[in-house]
């Protein structure tokens, strides 16, 4: 995908939303929390599910306590083939099996057999794709473990979700921005940085920083140093999220 292949295409909705449904970090004191991570996003062409997190009783839960209805949900998209981030589908399917799921092409075989089984229809990605109107996978990403993060195309800029960034969350935000040639807006999700130490986290930090974020909500397996860290050093552009947290494009300023 050349940056200009899809220069016209944005999401045309104002009202573009995400809401963390699954993750290990609380935000709504009524709804659960577990490791993993999921999130909704509206108000673009298509209803979109980024993972499952790991417990699907758990995620319909949190669902149906923030409103949420499956049937209602018209693509799932997965970050990459951890238990923490698929495992929830199969309950999901059985609620709503009329999606289309797009996974990288290494995923294994037996959940993709699993999905398709249950009535839903496999869409492979390999290189970056478009999604939906104004939505595209950063495509196939990393060596031992492969992943895709989902950008959305907004009047505001570009907006990045992760699962874990197992590629380098650097690496994922260098790749969002060769694609588009963008300014980026707000990047959310799992940066995997549970294991560095602070001199380590510091000098992502740095290297994020050149980027020109807007806005920066680290979450899941980023680990609690690490998001201090992010919070000491992005200042007001850090935000606090979890399990229930509602993020609204229009209000990002």
């Amino acid at each position: 995908m050349q940056k200009t292949e899809f220069s016209e295409i944005i999401c045309e909705s104002n009202d573009v939303k995400i809401t963390v449904i699954y993750d290990n970090y609380p935000f709504k004191e009524r709804l659960e929390t577990s490791w993993g991570f999921s999130c909704l996003v509206t108000g673009t062409e298509k209803t979109i599910l980024f993972d499952t997190g790991a417990d699907g009783s758990l995620l319909l839960e949190n669902m149906s306590k923030l409103a949420i209805k499956p049937d209602e949900i018209d693509l799932c998209v997965f970050s990459h083939a951890h238990w923490d981030h698929i495992d929830g589908m199969q309950m999901f399917l059985e609620k709503n099996h009329n999606v289309n799921v797009f996974v990288l092409e290494s995923f294994p075989e037996e959940f993709k057999a699993m999905v398709s089984s249950n009535g839903a229809e496999i869409i492979e990605i390999e290189k970056p794709k478009e999604i939906c109107k104004g939505v595209f996978s950063t495509g196939q990403l990393g060596t031992s473990i492969k992943e895709q993060g989902l950008i959305l195309r907004t009047e505001k800029g570009l907006v990045l979700i992760t699962g874990c960034a197992h590629p380098g969350i650097v690496e994922m935000v260098e790749t969002t921005k060769s694609l588009f040639d963008e300014n980026i807006l707000f990047v959310i999700g799992g940066f995997h940085l549970n294991a560095m130490g602070d001199e380590e986290v510091e000098n992502i930090i740095d290297m994020l920083k050149e980027f020109n974020i807007k806005f920066i909500s680290p979450c899941h397996c980023t680990g609690d140093s690490a998001i201090a860290l992010f919070e000491k050093h992005f200042g007001e552009k850090y935000l606090r999220v979890g399990v229930g947290k509602v993020i609204e494009i229009k209000d990002m300023k």
